[in-house]
């Protein structure tokens, strides 16, 4: 599936934030946040908040699993800290590729 217009995207990433608000807490930097707040926030900190975000779900599901393993923890605790690490990793890879495939059509325009 393919996403064509800005509006769908907008869209897209508005309803993935709502529904990370909802999972995680409301702990989750959103575009919505920062535009209503009046915030400005240059690119490199939000490419940086986002990768940290991404590494403490790693390092939390991490933590779960170990303690899964060992015969400590909640199960349900496990499976949720997991699945999220997995949600980060596939939304970290469709940004990836979303950006690989931006450069290269910048790449190929002629000046």
């Amino acid at each position: 599936m393919k996403i064509s217009s800005f509006t769908d995207t907008a869209q897209a990433a508005a309803a993935y934030s709502r529904t990370q608000k909802t999972t995680l807490g409301g702990n989750e930097f959103s575009l919505d946040d920062a535009s209503s707040a009046g915030k400005t926030s240059d690119f490199s900190s939000i490419f940086q908040d986002a990768v940290q975000g991404f590494l403490d779900r790693q390092h939390t599901a991490e933590a779960k699993a170990t303690e899964g393993l060992s015969g400590h923890g909640n199960l349900t605790d496990i499976v949720t800290s997991v699945s999220d690490a997995q949600v980060a990793l596939q939304t970290a890879t469709g940004i990836r590729d979303r950006i690989i495939q931006s450069y290269q059509e910048i790449m190929r325009m002629s000046v």
